[in-house]
């Protein structure tokens, strides 16, 4: 699933490329708003709250989109050639310069914009809110802290403590802060520094396709630990374990350091 930089870039991508324009064409493909048509509304904003995003029209209504797994925006020019199949489109926003196409967006709702807190209301502080300040901090904190006998990588997956984090940046926060995935939240010396940590590494992204926690964009040297499973520690040299954390359809592939980062983990 996209991390929320992905999503907070998509937004500025389609910002920038609808917003104050009026649809030419708009085209709904979802089985339940396929009897709407788009086309004369004008597009105000387009905005991500975590991994939610939202393209807002000039008659009060919103667009909600989910990327979940495999969804994505692409942005063309009338006439360009789209580089999905297109049984795969759900919605295209078409205007006189640019055509927005969402592919596989399995969650598609139509809804007024006053009653967006409805899907998102339930969600943390956006770490990637430009509103951002103390009393964000301080709220995820306390939800944070709330989930103390909790494993540590999964509540940083938790969207309704803090919304924006998938499992690349879960795995190298652990990393840099020191801690197993599996250490419970409540023996986090320092939990203040996992949100801090969270935004940091979501900020420096947000502009970016390309994502790095490391600080180079060289091809196998963006990340401390994600994806590089039976590979060498870039610190200590130890081989990177893997193992699965989480349950069911919230299962995720966790990565870490054995030596940088003590604390329990599963059995071999």
């Amino acid at each position: 699933m996209p991390e929320g930089d992905t999503v907070y870039l998509t937004a500025r991508r389609l910002r920038a490329a609808l917003a104050g324009q009026r649809l030419v064409h708009g085209e709904l493909r979802h089985p339940r708003l396929v009897d709407h048509d788009l086309a004369g509304r004008t597009v105000l904003d387009v905005a991500s709250v975590g991994k939610h995003l939202f393209t807002r029209f000039d008659d009060g209504r919103s667009l909600h989109s989910h990327l979940r797994m495999d969804g994505s925006w692409h942005l063309y020019r009338p006439g360009m050639s789209w580089q999905r199949p297109a049984h795969q489109a759900r919605a295209v926003l078409t205007t006189a310069e640019r055509v927005a196409v969402g592919f596989a967006l399995h969650d598609l709702e139509l809804l007024p914009t006053t009653e967006e807190d409805r899907l998102v209301g339930h969600l943390g502080p956006d770490l990637l809110d430009p509103a951002w300040g103390p009393e964000h901090a301080a709220e995820a904190l306390r939800r944070f802290t709330a989930w103390g006998s909790s494993e540590l990588g999964l509540v940083l997956l938790e969207q309704r403590v803090m919304a924006g984090v998938g499992n690349l940046y879960k795995t190298e926060v652990c990393f840099l802060l020191g801690h197993s995935p599996w250490t419970l939240v409540r023996d986090v010396p320092e939990p203040a520094a996992a949100i801090g940590l969270s935004r940091d590494l979501l900020l420096r992204n947000a502009d970016r396709p390309h994502q790095s926690t490391t600080g180079e964009l060289g091809r196998g040297r963006q990340h401390w630990v994600f994806e590089r499973g039976g590979q060498r520690c870039r610190r200590c040299g130890t081989r990177i374990r893997t193992a699965e954390q989480g349950n069911g359809i919230y299962a995720r592939i966790a990565y870490w350091c054995p030596r940088c980062q003590p604390g329990p983990s599963p059995r071999r």
